[in-house]
């Protein structure tokens, strides 16, 4: 299959094949559940509220009544909830694919803290460091791929996370670019060391450019904008899409056969469009920087991914 030819809307046959989403009881999480089981595809979707989580899986239903899919319940913000939810999955079996989409879009004002860490990063950066690394033994086992959800954002900042859990300059906006540069740079130092210790797992990253829940179509339970929402999204129409759309380059990320570890999908308009190649952004490509990132992300989780024993498992 060529790069060019990639339709979203026509995915190649996902029979057999297990994926989980992190928060997919609304916007990009339930639109990338909805396209992978339209292809065939088994999902555990997975948030941290049951009654949403019961909401999405019976709008997923009627949709696709035959939709092989379960629910687990995951708050990437706790780190005991994210082991006992690893823990469900490993004793499950097989897991070809890995969508880390959970996170907070719009941040408190004021600094917040979940388990002793800043909230922002500990929900969109911890949690998805853990899941990822406690997972990373029925992902090989597989020879699996792990997608990131990163941000157009991280395009208009200049700053590195130095400071991941911002403990002085808090800012809504600096607390989600911060958190969004950090998940890229994880994702290339996720493949940089897989590659490094030949563990059959690919890491790639995605974003999903200008994507605004009133250009979407309404479902009840998962996406019910008010007519105000709808009326200020509907006046950016040039510059945005729906959720199903946005959820479009990271269904590619993680199902293109040709897509490869350490490459990065985005709209090919940036805002919106079909999925495409993208570049992440130059910050977020500095390896010695990302490798101190890696560091004190295992220092936050107390989590080592382990990496020599899963080639060994996995060769």
């Amino acid at each position: 299959m060529a790069r060019d030819e990639w339709d979203p809307r026509n995915l190649p046959d996902l029979s057999g094949r297990a994926y989980l989403v992190t928060g997919a009881t609304r916007g990009l999480g339930y639109f990338s559940c909805e396209q992978l089981v339209g292809a065939g595809a088994h999902v555990v979707l997975t948030g941290r509220n049951p009654n949403r989580l019961v909401l999405a899986k019976d709008a997923v239903k009627r949709t696709h009544p035959d939709a092989s899919i379960e629910t687990l319940l995951l708050d990437t913000s706790n780190l005991g909830s994210v082991r006992a939810a690893a823990a469900t999955v490993r004793a499950r079996g097989r897991l070809d694919g890995l969508l880390m989409n959970a996170g907070i879009v719009h941040p408190a004002k004021t600094r917040e803290v979940a388990g002793g860490h800043e909230k922002i990063f500990a929900t969109n950066v911890l949690g998805h460091f853990a899941l990822a690394g406690e997972l990373l033994t029925p992902l090989a086992s597989a020879r699996g791929r792990m997608v990131w959800v990163g941000s157009m954002s991280t395009s208009l900042w200049k700053h590195v996370p130095t400071d991941p859990e911002l403990v002085e300059g808090y800012t809504p906006w600096r607390a989600y670019v911060q958190s969004k540069a950090a998940t890229t740079m994880l994702a290339l130092e996720a493949d940089r060391r897989l590659r490094a210790h030949s563990v059959p797992v690919e890491s790639l990253v995605a974003h999903p450019g200008y994507s605004t829940s009133g250009r979407t179509r309404g479902i009840r339970g998962v996406n019910e904008p008010s007519r105000l929402t709808r009326f200020f999204d509907n006046l950016q129409a040039p510059i945005t899409q729906s959720k199903d759309e946005g959820a479009w380059a990271l269904v590619r990320a993680l199902v293109d056969p040709l897509a490869e570890g350490g490459t990065m999908f985005g709209p090919a308009q940036v805002l919106r469009g079909a999925p495409r190649s993208a570049t992440p952004a130059r910050r977020t490509r500095d390896a010695e920087m990302s490798a101190d990132l890696w560091h004190a992300c295992e220092t936050a989780t107390h989590v080592r991914w382990p990496f020599e024993r899963v080639r060994r498992t996995a060769s």
